[in-house]
């Protein structure tokens, strides 16, 4: 199933479904950035997807569209949700996605550093989050080029890193009691998925990281997140994940940009962040709160 995951796979035998194709980017010279998601849900009859952009902190352009209905189109051949289209230019390798409206438009392709690898490992104890939300979950780290068109007429050059994720299996929201992660891109080649969850079948996780030369599976994750007064934003988070030669990686990071994605009784806080390790090393990327209601907590 990993091979060629940009393309349209069934399974009738889950209710819950899913194909999703996630992006995002960070631009440090321009402090551009965006959060851009496709969503397939075939057996439910539903697609999703959000593309949201931004600048200096601001938002530049917010398009969400939650309850669509379905295509069996897949970026292999390329999709269009919403006016947002994503497809793979090169499968497993180049995506390009493309925006072309009045006031905004968008043409930016991410091309993959090395080959994905996937976050989540069925069987182990760790497996929590794929007997919830999905049996494979391909990461990775991202060299993002092209332009962003303004309303003002001004078109901005992109080249900068971001990370994108491939995942396939069951995607039961209401399953999930809160989830915390990391996805920094640091510029000394490090980048690391690290994903603590809390769900119905227990506690779990994703936590895969890239030194710059191969992927290392990371065997302990411990994080402290500081949250905003609402108790969803992060204010401050600081993470330590060993990886199998026990190497300990530990950073911390502030938010740079913030929004928020409803799935019905669930929500999704994403977060770009200004991320540093211990050394010093700066990075960029996504760190991201998931929330079932009624209330639960946030996992503090």
């Amino acid at each position: 199933m990993t091979e060629n995951c940009e393309r349209h796979i069934s399974n009738p035998a889950i209710p819950k479904w899913s194909q999703s194709y996630y992006f995002n980017f960070y631009d440090r010279q321009a402090k551009l950035g965006g959060f851009i998601r496709f969503g397939f849900m075939e057996n439910m009859g539903e697609t999703n997807g959000f593309a949201i952009f931004f600048m200096d902190g601001k938002p530049l352009f917010t398009r969400v569209n939650m309850n669509l209905p379905y295509t069996q189109d897949r970026p292999v051949g390329g999709v269009t949700v919403a006016g947002v289209r994503v497809e793979a230019v090169r499968p497993s390798q180049t995506c390009r996605i493309t925006i072309d409206t009045e006031d905004f438009g968008v043409d930016l392709c991410w091309d993959q550093r090395f080959p994905m690898g996937d976050s989540i490992v069925p069987g182990n104890e760790d497996d929590a989050i794929a007997r919830e939300l999905a049996y494979i979950h391909l990461e990775g780290a991202c060299d993002v080029t092209g332009t962003v068109r303004l309303r003002t007429g001004q078109t901005i050059t992109i080249k900068d890193a971001g990370f994108r994720d491939v995942s396939c299996g069951p995607r039961n929201w209401a399953g999930v009691q809160h989830y915390r992660l990391a996805w920094p891109i640091f510029d000394n080649g490090m980048s690391c998925v690290a994903v603590h969850a809390i769900t119905e079948q227990g506690e779990g996780y994703q936590k895969i990281l890239h030194d710059g030369q191969r992927w290392h599976h990371i065997g302990r994750v411990e994080e402290v997140i500081e949250y905003e007064p609402d108790e969803m934003g992060f204010k401050h988070v600081h993470w330590k994940v060993w990886d199998e030669d026990d190497r300990l990686w530990e950073f911390t990071a502030k938010p740079l940009f913030r929004w928020q994605f409803p799935f019905d009784s669930f929500v999704m806080v994403e977060q770009m962040m200004e991320y540093r390790l211990s050394d010093g090393t700066v990075g960029y990327g996504m760190g991201e709160g998931g929330f079932r209601f009624p209330w639960e907590g946030n996992g503090n």
